[in-house]
């Protein structure tokens, strides 16, 4: 091989050999509460609501990137290191919203799951869910995550069927960069309802605990933790800083094209409300437009989408609220862990999936669920912001890799535009 080619291949190496929690976080970013509620969003506002994507990606970035920094520097989990320095009052509150919060958008995601399932397998709702939530655990409790991840990405290559329909669609494109660039308010409840989800699904609870833990997972697996110190200077968190852009740019490039589907195909043709998973699949007809039976083959790019993020994403949420509970209650805690290792770490997971299991039979249509859940992780984000930017900022915690001027100035920004929108919503019910 000529030596030009093989210099190519050292630097892709390097390049992905720094992708990790990074990539992963912002991968089960686009979760099916994700995609259904930014198909809500691009159908019922149109354009309206594109700008959101570019203007949240600094916070995202922001956000996840304390997340991590908190996680290499003290080599704990968020829960851990609130144990170490707060309240147990504090603690107590910061676990219980997260395990509540995430309990919700697994039922969410499962129901979205087995609704998409039923586009394509003639199987009651029911016994889809019980599938997924069976085949999920036992996947999840008695195999190696790492090898199970890197399955369901290739699923959530589907994804690029958002960003294949964006340029294969006519847009109006001095319309969409114009709407992408300066942002549109309506003070409504219908607007701040849906807002507080784009929210919600993009700066999540979740998102916080999973990121910090699995950087200290990395730690663990590279040897950098010393009798349970960290030993990292710089050039890892410069590391971290370029996997965690990486993945917060690809997750919310996803987002926009995602809302711009939906304001193109489905707005624009009189779908102004996505009443289920078939609506939610229309707005990849464009992609399959020409070929036989192109109605089918959309609902199957949508349906390998959906179940491929939702087997990733529904033990990124059980296991970020293991990791909440475990760190509280000092019980080991790593999916890499055998179960008889660490009984507590996978009951949770299990109690967790199952009463979220439990959510799909109240009555409540997924697709709405899954909006529902965006709100609800929208309201839960913003106390859980603040401990994170007290933490991050703080000198007898971080030390010298303690929030710069510019992550301060974006963490707080990000706290009080999500408690604005919170709050708004609240007084227009």
């Amino acid at each position: 091989m000529p030596l030009k080619y093989r210099s190519r291949i050292r630097k892709m190496r390097k390049f992905f050999g720094l992708l990790g929690p990074g990539l992963t976080t912002g991968a089960a970013d686009d979760d099916p509460s994700g995609i259904a509620t930014y198909s809500q969003t691009g159908a019922q506002f149109g354009y309206g609501q594109l700008w959101t994507a570019l203007y949240m990606l600094p916070f995202m970035i922001a956000v996840q990137e304390a997340c991590a920094r908190i996680g290499l520097v003290t080599g704990k989990g968020i829960a851990a290191v609130v144990k170490e320095h707060y309240s147990r009052k504090v603690l107590y509150a910061v676990v219980g919203l997260v395990v509540v919060a995430n309990t919700i958008n697994i039922g969410a995601d499962i129901g979205a799951m087995a609704e998409a399932a039923q586009l394509l397998v003639p199987v009651n709702f029911v016994v889809l869910t019980l599938l997924f939530t069976t085949g999920i655990l036992i996947l999840e409790i008695f195999t190696n995550y790492r090898v199970y991840s890197k399955i369901l990405k290739w699923l959530a290559l589907a994804l690029l069927a958002y960003p294949i329909t964006v340029f294969i669609v006519h847009q109006p494109w001095p319309t969409v960069l114009k709407a992408t660039v300066i942002p549109h308010f309506e003070f409504s409840f219908a607007f701040l309802f849906i807002i507080t989800g784009v929210f919600g699904t993009t700066i999540t609870p979740y998102m916080f605990f999973w990121q910090a833990s699995q950087e200290v997972e990395e730690e663990k697996a590279k040897g950098l933790i010393k009798n349970g110190k960290p030993r990292i200077g710089w050039p890892h968190i410069h590391a971290m800083r370029k996997d965690n852009n990486i993945g917060m740019v690809i997750s919310e490039f996803t987002t926009w094209c995602i809302l711009l589907v939906g304001a193109t195909v489905l707005h624009n043709s009189g779908v102004t409300d996505v009443k289920n998973a078939a609506d939610a699949a229309k707005a990849l007809e464009p992609l399959v437009h020409s070929f036989p039976n192109s109605g089918y083959l959309a609902k199957l790019i949508f349906s390998v989408g959906i179940i491929g993020l939702g087997l990733l994403a529904v033990p990124v949420l059980s296991g970020s609220a293991a990791y909440a509970v475990a760190e509280a209650f000092d019980w080991n805690a790593s999916l890499n862990l055998k179960l008889k290792k660490a009984h507590g770490f996978y009951g949770v997971i299990t109690i967790a999936t199952l009463i979220g299991l439990t959510i799909n039979f109240v009555g409540i249509d997924p697709v709405k669920a899954l909006i529902y859940t965006a709100v609800i992780n929208g309201v839960a984000a913003v106390p859980l912001l603040f401990l994170i930017i007290k933490i991050a900022t703080s000198d007898s915690i971080m030390g010298e890799f303690k929030s710069g001027w510019l992550s301060k100035a974006l963490l707080w920004a990000t706290f009080f535009i999500m408690g604005a929108a919170a709050v708004a919503l609240f007084f227009t019910i």
